[in-house]
């Protein structure tokens, strides 16, 4: 059988390491083998992007050049670690996936969706979860947030400016694709916020069941 993809989008200081560690548990709960990674990571390749995508020092990075950095950590990622334990049967849950390049390189740099969606059919192998668990929250509050949590990295650095065009991305990619969307209310307290996660996995949970 099959495993399932689940992916897990959100903005700064949505709470998605809270979520991720309550997910965690829940799953084994339930006794499913679950692979947990994140983007851009989860590879050696993706480290190692991750670490140059994120480094506050490199501020000339083009929009160009950050998109393609993005695809190319998630390449790697699909082939050598999803796709394997996909076929394997077991689950997976990722921090982030190619909606969060539709939100930050597209929304927030302006990269045209049209570049993004050839990028997502070729490099990611036209890869879709089987739902996205979107992390919503006002702009201020998640940084708010955020900035009890040390340094700022090369993209938290941003304006709000550039997060308000990400949440709206965000908010957009939900609207158009409500079957695989859950867009869940991260003002609310971390337990409510597993709660409705939660419950918008029940149907997967019970179909993997059956």
């Amino acid at each position: 059988m099959s495993g399932r993809f689940i992916t897990l989008e959100g903005g700064e200081g949505a709470g998605k390491s809270t979520l991720l560690a309550g997910l965690r548990d829940h799953f084994e709960a339930h006794g499913v083998d679950l692979l947990l990674t994140r983007e851009p990571g989860g590879t050696p390749l993706g480290e190692a992007v991750r670490a140059l995508v994120l480094d506050p020092a490199l501020r000339g990075v083009c929009a160009e050049a950050e998109l393609l950095l993005m695809f190319a950590a998630r390449a790697q990622l699909v082939r050598e670690v999803i796709r394997p334990a996909l076929a394997a049967g077991r689950w997976v849950l990722c921090d982030r996936f190619t909606d969060a390049s539709y939100a930050y390189q597209g929304g927030g740099r302006g990269q045209p969706e049209t570049r993004i969606r050839e990028l997502e059919r070729w490099a990611a192998e036209d890869l879709q979860p089987d739902l996205t668990l979107l992390l919503d929250l006002p702009v201020g509050d998640g940084r708010a947030r955020a900035a009890g949590r040390g340094d700022a990295d090369r993209i938290e650095s941003e304006e709000d400016p550039f997060f308000e065009r990400v949440r709206a991305a965000y908010r957009a990619r939900a609207a158009a694709f409500p079957r695989r969307f859950r867009v869940l209310d991260a003002a609310q307290p971390p337990e409510r916020v597993l709660a409705d996660a939660v419950a918008a996995l029940a149907p997967l949970l019970q179909a993997q069941a059956r």
